[in-house]
């Protein structure tokens, strides 16, 4: 069963330089298993949101290592708002 997650990414000193470089030089760096959902990055380039999915929580866990000399991470498990309303319904 996958998992998705919530990845709060903060640049460092608020510098996205360094961030997109790596990006443009390596890609995402992401291991197998591990898979992009989507991402929205704030106007003034200090933070990303991204939405992860795994079924093996190391993966994500690895990937935050290829980033954390230049990003500091927060991450939230979540669930869709569909899933979360199924959750709910017999509760209500």
């Amino acid at each position: 069963m996958s998992n998705l997650y919530m990845v709060i990414e903060r640049f460092r000193s608020g510098n996205a330089i360094p961030v997109y470089r790596r990006f443009r030089e390596c890609g995402r760096l992401a291991p197998e298993g591990l898979h992009h959902v989507s991402s929205w990055v704030d106007e003034n380039f200090t933070m990303c949101y991204q939405v992860m999915e795994t079924s093996d929580r190391a993966l994500l866990d690895e990937w935050i290592g290829h980033w954390s000399d230049i990003i500091d991470f927060n991450v939230v498990p979540v669930v869709t708002s569909q899933a979360a309303a199924g959750i709910m319904a017999p509760r209500l």
